[in-house]
């Protein structure tokens, strides 16, 4: 009997232990969930150092809070120059980087994930890392393929990653904005460097404006491709005419969709609700 009341006594000691190991941990993470409150204040009032610091002390109290790291890496951000080398300046990059990181490491709910994905995309491009970039944004499209602006956002990689050298070797050829690339050798480098770019952007476009009709800004960047496509026609003025044709149609739909959705602004705009009968 004694040694049974024994054991219950120590079940009874274990449980009252556990009982305040459970009340410290709540408490624990409830000065977390403050500090992420407090954070989130000081963020929206454009104090982001503050914010920085109250984030990483949330996470200090519950590394397991993955809203705090997603906070944290946007504060980070919001202190980052693009462009900018300077020792401040990179440690802000790398801070929102692994922060970001630590996020889609972890389990959190695929809506944080999305958000940490796209912003790493984000931040890489400002900083001129494009094929990270395009990694990541087709991480976000695998993630949420339904949301037309992943497919923009590697379709503006494209363009980029496809404009520089076209325009390089036009300059050096001295062309006029109309003439096309008549030097075959000049036109087969740039072709063989372009050209899977260019179709890529293309097709991402393509699929941004068939889940998104009126999406202007992707409409714009078709156009745009379209004219990076006209340079890579090597001796075939009737393939690049075609392509200078889609563009400069594109540009039609592109302010035909802008005027639209600006009409219709003004429409919801002008709509004046029947005032109440103060009779």
């Amino acid at each position: 009997m004694k040694s049974r009341q024994n054991i219950i006594g120590k079940i009874s000691i274990s449980i009252a232990a556990m009982a305040i190991l459970l009340a410290t941990s709540g408490c624990t993470k409830l000065r977390a969930r403050d500090q992420l409150n407090k954070g989130v204040q000081a963020y929206k009032a454009s104090k982001f150092e503050t914010a920085i610091e109250k984030f990483k002390t949330a996470i200090e109290l519950d590394p397991g809070l993955d809203v705090a790291k997603l906070y944290l890496a946007t504060a980070c951000v919001a202190q980052y120059v693009p462009g900018g080398d300077n020792p401040e300046n990179v440690r802000m990059a790398d801070c929102a980087i692994d922060q970001y990181k630590k996020v889609l490491d972890t389990d959190a709910p695929k809506a944080t994930q999305v958000l940490s994905t796209k912003g790493l995309a984000s931040l890489y491009f400002n900083m001129k890392k494009f094929d990270d970039a395009k990694t990541f944004d087709k991480k976000a499209i695998a993630l949420d393929p339904n949301d037309p602006e992943n497919y923009y956002s590697v379709a503006v990689i494209d363009w980029t990653q496809s404009y520089v050298p076209r325009m390089e070797a036009r300059q050096k050829l001295g062309l006029k904005t109309e003439d096309p690339i008549k030097d075959k050798k000049v036109c087969e480098d740039l072709k063989a460097k372009n050209q899977a770019n260019v179709d890529e952007g293309v097709q991402m476009l393509e699929k941004a404006i068939t889940l998104r009709k009126d999406y202007d800004d992707a409409m714009a960047y078709l156009n745009l491709l379209y004219r990076e496509r006209a340079d890579l026609h090597c001796g075939d003025p009737e393939g690049r005419a075609a392509d200078i044709k889609l563009a400069d149609e594109m540009v039609e739909k592109t302010m035909a969709t802008k005027k639209m959705k600006a009409e219709k602004a003004n429409e919801q705009h002008g709509i004046v609700l029947d005032q109440p009968n103060k009779e």
